[in-house]
């Protein structure tokens, strides 16, 4: 499966997985320059940012080993791109991640990792804060 379609697959896959535990997926594939986080999603007062790396086998590592330092903030540099535009009021923010490893004549193996990192960071958006550590 080529590269992309395994990405446009895992994000899929990703977002149905959220959604059957309770999840509203609010936006997907937001974008702010080149950069991009692959699915916002909203549960009670929780928004996660989330990042989904997806994997047609183990053979190269753990699909989240290849979350670097970079793409963390660049996906920091979005969120609060979005937060400035959406305006969601008094939410906790976290940033969540989830696997999906494609298996040779098996369902996929979906890993939904909540609070996955934490990047010192305030975020101002409404009457309160919410700090990133």
């Amino acid at each position: 499966m080529r590269s992309h379609k395994l990405g446009r697959a895992g994000e899929n896959l990703a977002a149905r997985h959220l959604e059957r535990r309770g999840w509203r997926i609010v936006e997907r594939n937001v974008r702010f320059g080149h950069r991009e986080i692959d699915l916002i999603a909203a549960k009670g007062d929780v928004i996660a940012f989330v990042e989904v790396k997806a994997r047609a086998s183990a053979e190269f590592g753990h699909p989240l080993a290849a979350i670097t330092h970079r793409k963390r903030q660049e996906i920091r540099t979005v969120a609060s791109e979005w937060l400035r535009r959406a305006r969601p009021g008094a939410v906790t923010l976290r940033f969540d991640a989830v696997s999906v490893l494609f298996r040779e004549n098996k369902p996929p193996l979906i890993e939904h990792v909540e609070d996955a990192w934490r990047i010192t960071q305030r975020f101002s958006h409404g009457p309160r804060r919410r700090v990133f550590e």
